[in-house]
């Protein structure tokens, strides 16, 4: 019998019905970097029955300016890891799914067909397995709310939850939309993104690693601020389903 006592302040919001639906309900999270770790922390805390959480890297002391997993004493060790504990000392009846490899597109497939789930989270930030990823969850109609660049911007009120034919401004944003159309994806992904014109200046060039040759300067509340929004999605479509 599960211990639904600590959820007891959701109960109070959103009723024991939806909070059941919830509990039934299985999201993958991909990518456990600035958005997607405090994606995943705010579906544990949300109720969720089961998670899938996805990422292959390993904390580095550049991320501590923005990561939930990362501290000054865990360098190196797996962020797949550190955010499954996490997540199972929030909720220990979780039923929680790790996968640690990097998104590359050969593992889209195994990890699209690994699981029956209600919602997916991407949380990826190189452009070539985003695609692949969205273009996998698109054909299998699985629900996903999809991270635009949360990088080069300070503003969190001008973030917004759109169809990822609606976006504009963010140059991150239209490289997907561009992509996608090239595989006759026009509209049917949500995106969380922000119109906040980037601060090119914060821009550096990266060794292309794991299919990322550039990066953006970030603060350490606006990805923070993408992965609550992707989370707040999730929980209230799957609200509605339920």
């Amino acid at each position: 019998m599960e211990d639904f006592s600590w959820l007891s302040r959701t109960e109070l919001l959103i009723g024991k019905e939806k909070l059941m639906a919830l509990s039934k309900s299985h999201v993958l999270i991909v990518g456990l970097g600035g958005v997607g770790s405090y994606a995943a922390e705010f579906i544990c805390r949300g109720g969720i029955g089961t998670m899938t959480i996805v990422d292959g890297d390993v904390v580095d002391p550049s991320n501590r300016n923005r990561q939930l997993p990362a501290l000054a004493t865990n360098h190196g060790q797996p962020k797949a890891d550190i955010m499954a504990e996490r997540l199972k000392s929030i909720n220990p009846e979780l039923t929680l799914h790790v996968i640690k490899t990097f998104i590359n597109p050969e593992a889209v497939e195994d990890i699209l067909l690994a699981h029956p789930y209600d919602y997916i989270i991407d949380a990826i930030d190189s452009i070539t397995p985003k695609l692949t990823f969205l273009k996998g969850a698109y054909e299998k109609k699985i629900p996903v709310i999809s991270s635009m660049g949360a990088g080069a911007k300070l503003d969190p009120t001008m973030l917004r939850v759109v169809d990822i034919s609606k976006t504009n401004i963010c140059p991150f944003a239209q490289q997907v939309r561009k992509n996608l159309k090239k595989h006759g994806i026009y509209r049917g992904i949500k995106a969380v993104y922000s119109p906040e014109p980037p601060i090119k200046e914060s821009l550096m060039l990266t060794d292309g690693r794991n299919y990322k040759k550039s990066a953006y300067g970030t603060i350490s509340y606006l990805p923070a601020t993408f992965g609550a929004t992707c989370a707040s999605v999730v929980i209230r479509d799957l609200m509605k389903k339920g």
